[in-house]
């Protein structure tokens, strides 16, 4: 049996047959002579399972394996833990003399309309820092180089001529002390601006993006925007990392970094993703499985 662990509207939707990548896998998995079982998310834990899918969260158990949509539809991915930056596309080296450049241009800017119309076309840049926030604030993490307010105060250390402007995420909730915190910082620093959502306007018109680990910065590649890195994340091979102990490097780099942005979205996505509306999707996810070592 493989049990399928989701939030109740997939559930609804997946056991209805309409959702498209959880079909997939259970097709897969049926081919496989597997009995496909959907159950609730929060009833992970009660038993353990041989084999499961979980979405998004941890895993339930060993034999489990988590999936989870990789930024942007149909591209997914199937690992054994919940941590982006612990998956294998994380560790694999880019290599972009291994691409096709006219392929993964016509890719790039495929995906930058659909996505963006054309507003990852019309960019400029207009001497501000974009640092997307998560949650935390005032919390290192273990993923973390170090707090996400400690890294605002690094932009206004290590780059005195740029503004910063910082972002609140819109979904997350702040407690009072954390907003206190950022806002006595705005408060001190005429450069600093602290501001909610607004991802597209930030990102036509930023020189770079400073962020923990924000998925606001993987979509920065489709403007042409670097990023600069405080934690770890998947999509972190054309980005700059943020060494602690040598900053004003990290971010002179990021500064001038002009990666090569079609090749790794194409490598990224079609490479080491899994897109759901290809023909070989089903090879490819009894391909992750087997990785993981289920019988295939």
């Amino acid at each position: 049996t493989v049990r399928f662990y989701l939030e109740p509207p997939l559930r609804e939707s997946a056991e209805k047959g309409a959702h498209n990548f959880i079909g997939l896998m259970a097709q897969v998995c049926e081919k496989a002579r597997y009995r496909v079982e959907y159950a609730d998310t929060n009833e992970a834990g009660r038993a353990v399972d041989a084999h499961s899918l979980t979405h998004m969260k941890s895993p339930n158990g060993a034999g489990g394996l988590v999936f989870r949509r990789v930024y942007e539809y149909p591209f997914w991915q199937i690992d054994q833990t919940a941590e982006r930056w612990d998956w294998d596309v994380a560790r694999a080296d880019f290599d972009p003399a291994n691409i096709d450049g006219e392929e993964s241009e016509r890719f790039y800017t495929y995906w930058q309309r659909r996505l963006y119309d054309q507003s990852a076309r019309i960019t400029e840049r207009a001497g501000f820092i974009y640092v997307p926030l998560q949650g935390k604030l005032t919390e290192h993490r273990s993923f973390q180089a170090c707090s996400p307010l400690e890294m605002v105060e690094h932009c206004l250390a290590h780059d005195p001529r740029r503004n910063v402007v910082a972002t609140l995420h819109p979904k997350e909730r702040y407690p009072d002390g954390e907003l206190t915190a950022l806002e006595r910082l705005e408060a001190a620093n005429p450069r600093l601006s602290i501001r909610s959502g607004e991802m597209v306007r930030h990102l036509q018109t930023c020189d770079y993006v400073v962020t923990q680990n924000s998925g606001a910065a993987f979509a920065g590649y489709f403007f042409g925007k670097p990023a600069l890195l405080f934690g770890k994340i998947d999509f972190h091979h054309i980005a700059v990392k943020a060494e602690m102990d040598n900053l004003n490097a990290g971010f002179a780099q990021v500064a001038a970094h002009r990666p090569d942005y079609a090749r790794y979205i194409w490598w990224f996505w079609q490479d080491q993703s899994i897109n759901a509306g290809k023909p070989d999707a089903r090879e490819k996810i009894a391909a992750r499985l087997k990785r993981f070592g289920w019988e295939m």
